[in-house]
């Protein structure tokens, strides 16, 4: 079984890329987690490991829904039309 860290960049990852949506890669955790429960005992510490890697992955959905809501309507406005003049940054 890979790392906590190992599977939750892979999940995160592929979310970005378009390969696998978080979600498919929760669903996925959770059924792997069951079955490495139900295998080594509930309270193994693979098991553990196993439900720390589902709650990793909830976490990182959570802070990606919350980065997109932080965006207002001028930010909406400029990543569609990004050469508008309210959109233009100057350096001085």
């Amino acid at each position: 079984m890979a790392t906590n860290p190992e599977v939750i960049q892979a999940a995160v990852t592929s979310d970005q890329n378009g390969i696998k949506s978080l979600e498919d890669a929760i669903s996925e955790a959770v059924v792997e987690a069951r079955a490495t429960c139900s295998d080594s005992g509930d309270r193994s510490a693979e098991c553990a490991v196993a439900w720390d890697i589902v709650e990793e992955l909830q976490a990182e959905k959570a802070h990606q829904k919350q980065a997109k809501k932080a965006q207002n309507s001028l930010d909406i406005y400029c990543n569609e039309h990004p050469e508008a003049i309210e959109c233009l940054i100057y350096d001085v």
